[in-house]
C-alpha cells in the first residue's frame, strides 16, 4: 500500500511538472505572438458569422475625391524599414525646455514656423521655430478650465485655414461637467499674443463622468471644416450608450462650419451632413460615431484621408480610417471583438479597425500622423502613432492591394501624450516628462 502511493504520488508530482512546463511554453508563445499588433484582417474571434462576412468584405478607401496611401510605401522602404525595426531614436528637439503635461503640438499653416505646445492646465506656448531653445506664452486659460480629472484640461488647439489673415484660432477644453469649443483671436498689435478678451464660445455639450473627453480640433484641408473628437462621456464600458446615440454628440466625430451661422448656433451645419435635415433628432452635427474616446485623429496631408486612434476599455486599442455616417462600433464592440454582448454580437453594418493592438502590449493608444516630411524617407506616407502607458512607437504601412504591415520603430519609457507636425510636415510628439520630442534614425 505504501509502495502504491509512493508510486502514486511520485506519479502525481510527475504529471503536475509536466503540465507546468507545458504550460510555461504555452505562455512564452501566447507572449511572442502578440509581440506585434494585429491587422482585424489578421485575426477576429468571439464575432457572429454577420461580423466575419463585414470584415471580409469592408473597404477602407476614402471618399472618392481622395487618393489611397497606395504607392506611397515602396517596396524597398519596407524592405529597409524591416532592417531597422526597434533600431529608431527618440532625441529632445528642443534641448533645455520643458513643460508640463503637454498633449499637443500644433503649426499655424501661416508661414511663419512657429510651433505652438498646449499644456493640459490651460497655458499655450509658442516656440519660434524648429531651432528655437526659447518659449513664450501665447495664451492662459488656466483660470476658465477644469483639470482636476486625469483626462480634463485643454485638450486640443486648431487654427482657421485662413489665420494668417484673421488671425482665429480655436480650443478644445473641459469646464465644470462640459466640454467647451471656443474662438479666439490674436492681439492685433502682435500675432504672438492671443488675445484672452477675444473668447467666442461655438459650442458646449455636457459631460456626465471626467473621463473620456476626446479633445482633438483640426480643420480639414480640403472642405474647409472643423472637425471634432468628442469621447463617450466615460463611465466604464459607456454605461449610458452615447456611442451608438445618436441623440447626443459623445462618442462621435463631429463636423461643423465655423465661418457660417445657422439659427440660433455660432456654426452651421454642412449641408452634406449624413445627419442634416433628419426628421429622428439626430444630432446634425455628427460626422461618425461609434467612437469611445479617440485621442488623437489627423488628416493625411497628402491623401487626405482622417486617421484616428481609439483608446480601448480592457482589451483592444484600434485604429481607423473614419468616414462621413460611419459606426465604428463602441459600445457592442471594442475593436474587431465583441463586448456588449461578450460574443455573438451582431456586427453588420459596423466598421472594424484598420488596425488594433491588445493588452499589455499598449494599453492607452495615442494617434499620429501619417509622415509626409523629409528628414525621414523611409517611412514615408506610413502612420506612426504610439502607446501613451508601454512608450511603443510603430509605423504602419496601409496599402489597399496588399497587406497590411506594422514595425515597432522604439520602444521607449515615456508617457507619449500626442503627436504633431511642423510646416515642413516633420513630426514631433509629446510626452508627460514635459518634452518636445523627434524621431531619429538609427546611430
Amino acid at each position: 500500500m505504501d509502495m502504491k502511493r509512493n508510486f502514486c504520488n511520485k506519479w502525481k508530482i510527475s504529471l503536475f511538472l509536466s503540465l507546468m512546463a507545458a504550460l510555461v511554453l504555452f505562455s512564452v508563445s501566447c507572449l511572442q505572438v502578440q509581440e506585434k499588433p494585429v491587422s482585424t484582417r489578421e485575426q477576429v474571434t468571439t464575432l457572429s458569422s454577420a461580423a466575419q462576412e463585414t470584415i471580409s468584405n469592408t473597404s477602407f478607401a476614402a471618399d472618392s475625391s481622395s487618393e489611397t496611401s497606395a504607392g506611397k510605401n515602396s517596396g524597398s522602404n519596407l524592405d529597409k524599414i524591416k532592417l531597422l525595426e526597434k533600431q529608431f531614436v527618440v532625441k529632445d528637439a528642443f534641448t533645455g525646455l520643458t513643460f508640463k503635461n503637454p498633449l499637443d503640438l500644433q503649426n499655424a499653416g501661416d508661414g511663419s514656423g512657429r510651433i505652438f505646445v498646449v499644456e493640459q492646465s490651460g497655458r499655450i506656448f509658442i516656440i519660434a521655430n524648429e531651432t528655437d531653445k526659447k518659449a513664450s506664452q501665447f495664451l492662459d486659460l488656466s483660470g476658465r478650465i477644469d483639470d482636476s480629472g486625469n483626462e480634463e484640461g485643454l485638450l486640443g488647439l486648431a487654427f482657421h485655414p485662413d489665420f494668417k489673415n484673421n488671425g482665429w484660432f480655436f480650443v478644445n477644453y473641459t469646464g465644470s461637467n462640459s466640454t467647451v469649443i471656443s474662438r479666439f483671436t490674436v492681439n492685433p498689435q502682435d500675432s504672438d499674443i492671443a488675445d484672452p478678451g477675444s473668447e467666442e464660445i461655438i459650442l458646449t455639450f455636457s459631460q456626465p463622468f471626467s473621463n473620456h473627453n476626446g479633445g482633438k480640433l483640426a480643420f480639414n484641408p480640403k472642405d474647409g471644416y472643423l472637425y471634432i473628437g468628442t469621447g463617450d462621456g466615460g463611465g466604464a464600458g459607456d454605461p449610458q450608450g452615447n456611442g451608438q446615440n445618436l441623440k447626443t454628440l459623445l462618442g462621435k466625430i463631429l463636423r461643423i462650419d465655423i465661418d457660417k451661422k445657422d439659427p440660433g448656433l455660432n456654426y452651421s451645419i454642412p449641408p452634406d451632413n449624413p445627419f442634416k435635415g433628419n426628421s429622428e433628432s439626430f444630432r446634425e452635427e455628427i460626422y461618425a460615431y461609434g467612437l469611445r474616446n479617440p485621442w488623437r485623429f489627423s488628416f493625411d496631408s497628402a491623401t487626405n484621408l482622417l486617421w484616428a486612434a481609439d483608446v480601448g476599455q480592457n482589451k483592444i486599442e484600434e485604429i481607423d480610417i473614419i468616414q462621413k455616417g460611419k459606426n465604428y462600433g463602441w459600445n457592442i464592440m471594442e475593436g474587431s471583438y465583441c463586448y456588449n454582448p461578450p460574443s455573438g454580437c451582431n456586427a453588420q453594418g459596423l466598421e472594424l479597425p484598420l488596425y488594433e493592438y491588445q493588452h499589455p502590449l499598449g494599453e492607452s493608444i495615442t494617434g499620429g500622423y501619417v509622415y509626409n516630411g523629409e528628414a525621414l524617407p523611409v517611412l514615408k506616407g506610413m502612420y506612426i502613432y504610439g502607446d501613451f502607458v508601454t512608450g511603443y512607437i510603430w509605423a504602419l504601412a496601409y496599402n489597399e492591394s496588399q497587406d497590411i504591415q506594422n514595425f515597432t520603430l522604439s520602444k521607449t519609457d515615456l508617457n507619449i501624450s500626442s503627436f504633431g507636425v511642423d510646416e515642413k510636415q516633420e513630426l514631433y510628439l509629446t510626452a508627460f516628462d514635459g518634452k518636445i520630442y523627434q524621431l531619429g534614425m538609427p546611430q
